[in-house]
């Protein structure tokens, strides 16, 4: 029971449901938009992959909408509150992570031609390494989608009184509904339109809680007087919680991991009509990014400014730092209906695009690597049908596992964690696809299971033994103008010790960085890899097709063509002759860059390869053939 007496905060009046419905009535109306609009064209490509034809300016805003979700809206500034402003220091992770997928994982995966970003695997390394990839990506999804779906659904509730199963059950609908009727191209304009939801919310918390602050300079004054504007820390103990290192370097390992391979990413990359589309895509979606996560850092200050003498967490007037923003929300807006309900619509709009985009996705995984595997020989109406039901499947499946993230503790640590443990391993294992040809099959699996193995361990060890706080530093927070209910001193308080019975790996590999899971994963898988590959008999370069490997070596050694020829391990990148081994009923080769199959005319068929063909083959080209000697056919296929 609090000691304090807790100050009346309004709940939810009729205009801020109004407000709030008008957003899920939005985003259920564009998915029965592009469900219509689309009628006449029922193929899986379409409805998985927008038909080829986005631009990128709709893929630009619905890759911030998506990775800027509710974890951002409310538990960014919760953050920055209570440990400051060093968050900021992730526009350095991001630009980090967006320049490495733009320019080594995205041309890789566009002009492979590949759906799924699990169908590189297999035609990098073989089948066993695509399926273990695929259903690792599935339980990382399912579990950061129940994380998105139940924190805000809780917070939302305990603070403004909004029922926390019938949002957790809303948003499971309204998502599976729009992306089960329309697509990704329902996915991608519905996260362009929460997107602009999502940046207002933004501004009018900061715009209103700076007014009634006394203005920016004295949030600053009081955030500098807080030790909120503590940013640059150069320790580079990886046992601390933040600093610039953990930041900078972990941040960037565990977002590129959610960015450079993830599906959810690539997916809407290679619906882009042209590469350059989306390259653009991704540089517009890092101002994006930038945008947000200013925006959330200045919201966390301002609200620090607004209860640095009466803190609402350690006074007992809400159960967890997650509740901070909507409860600040609640207390700013009281006396203006329908605001809150925009902030609760900002919030559902990270959470919509979130789940709509991973349940898209996974079902574009399950079909491309595991139904169409077992089935090759569906039709199109058939496998349009199968995407559709996969898409119900899984918003059932990710709303059912909200119920399991209550377990999980502070969304943004929660959530960040689970993408270091899933997509580090991942991260390594597409990286030694690309840049390394001497891995083999048995390097990549093996690889990988040492990431996920070495990964699990210390992301499971530090849930089960948190950091101590010398390590976290959590800054002070104050009560002394919290009005007393039943005792007579004033209490400041600090985040609990951590209990004294602890193993010795406890204050040692358990109290790492959480940013630091994804490099874990990601160095051992491709240390592993290499090892192994060695061990086993490296793959020998002149069997691996050119356009699976991207010559990262080309940069470091410009000056010397035998040095990069040396360092291609036999990939014959200026070849003119890139035929390779295929499968006896496998009819072309790669080489299309719009992703689609290679057909028509001979004529038609060079136009179309020659952006490929002039990045791959500096040297000339006299044509791609297939065994038969035909220049023309179907999607290619390679045997390991």
């Amino acid at each position: 029971m609090s000691n304090f007496i807790a100050p009346e905060i309004n709940k939810f009046v009729a205009w801020d449901y109004v407000v709030f419905a008008l957003l899920f009535l939005v985003c259920a109306s564009i998915g029965v938009f592009f469900a219509i609009k689309g009628r006449k064209k029922k193929t899986s490509k379409e409805f998985l992959v927008g038909g080829k034809q986005m631009s990128y300016g709709p893929i630009a805003f619905s890759l911030t909408s998506s990775f800027m979700s509710a974890v951002t809206v409310l538990g960014t500034p919760s953050e920055v509150y209570r440990y400051g402003a060093s968050f900021v220091l992730f526009f350095l992770s991001y630009t980090i992570v967006i320049i490495s997928t733009a320019e080594l994982f995205l041309p890789v995966f566009y002009r492979s031609g590949i759906t799924s970003t699990y169908e590189y695997l297999e035609l990098r390394f073989n089948k066993i390494v695509r399926l273990a990839a695929t259903l690792i990506y599935i339980l990382q999804t399912i579990l950061y989608t129940g994380i998105v779906v139940y924190a805000p659904s809780l917070a939302l509730n305990q603070v403004t009184g909004f029922d926390l199963w019938g949002s957790v059950v809303a948003t499971g609908i309204v998502c599976t509904f729009y992306c089960t009727l329309g697509g990704l191209k329902a996915v991608v304009w519905t996260d362009a339109f929460q997107m602009v939801v999502m940046v207002l919310g933004f501004v009018t918390v900061l715009i209103r809680g700076t007014i009634l602050n006394g203005g920016s300079t004295k949030v600053w004054e009081d955030a500098y007087e807080g030790s909120r504007l503590s940013i640059f820390d150069f320790d580079v103990d990886p046992l601390r919680r933040h600093t610039f290192w953990t930041i900078v370097v972990g941040g960037a390992f565990t977002w590129l991991g959610l960015y450079g391979v993830n599906q959810s990413t690539i997916q809407r990359c290679i619906s882009c009509k042209s590469e350059k589309h989306a390259k653009v895509a991704l540089y517009l979606n890092l101002l994006g990014l930038w945008i947000v996560l200013v925006c959330a850092v200045f919201c966390g200050l301002v609200m620090y400014s607004h209860y640095k003498n009466c803190d609402p967490w350690t006074a007992g007037f809400i159960s967890a730092p997650d509740q901070l923003m909507p409860y600040f929300v609640m207390d700013i807006f009281s006396s203006m209906p329908g605001v809150p309900g925009l902030f609760v619509a900002c919030a559902f709009s990270g959470t919509l695009s979130t789940v709509a985009a991973s349940i898209n996705a996974l079902a574009t995984v399950t079909f491309e690597d595991l139904v169409k595997q077992c089935f090759p020989n569906l039709s199109e109406k058939k496998s349009t049908w199968i995407s559709k039901g996969l898409c119900i499947l899984y918003g059932a499946l990710c709303t059912s596992m909200a119920a399991a993230a209550s377990l999980l503790g502070g969304i943004v640590q929660a959530a960040l964690s689970i993408h270091g443990m899933c997509g580090g391993p991942m991260l390594g294992l597409f990286t030694l696809g690309i840049v390394f040809p001497c891995v083999n099959w048995k390097g990549a699996i093996t690889g990988l299971l040492t990431g996920i193995t070495l990964a699990f361990w210390a992301g499971i060890g530090s849930f089960i033994y948190p950091a101590p706080p010398t390590k976290t530093l959590p800054l002070e927070l104050s009560t002394l103008n919290c009005t007393l209910a039943n005792t007579t001193s004033l209490l400041t308080t600090v985040a609990p010790t951590a209990a004294a019975d602890r193993p010795l790996l406890a204050d040692t590999w358990y109290s790492l960085s959480y940013l630091y899971f994804s490099a874990i994963g990601c160095l051992g898988c491709a240390i592993t890899g290499l090892l192994i590959s060695f061990v086993t008999g490296p793959t020998r370069g002149e069997d691996i097709p050119p356009v699976l490997i991207k010559p990262v070596c080309n940069l470091f050694c410009f000056w010397s063509e035998r040095l990069k020829t040396l360092l291609w391990c036999g990939v014959r990148h200026d070849s003119q002759d890139v035929s390779t081994r295929a499968e006896p009923s496998a009819a072309p080769r790669y080489g299309h860059t719009r992703g689609d199959c290679v057909t028509g005319s001979e004529t038609e068929t060079q136009a179309q390869l020659q952006p490929t063909i002039g990045y791959l083959f500096p040297h000339g080209w006299t044509g791609l053939t297939s065994p038969s000697g035909s220049r023309a056919g179907t999607k290619p296929h390679f045997t390991p």
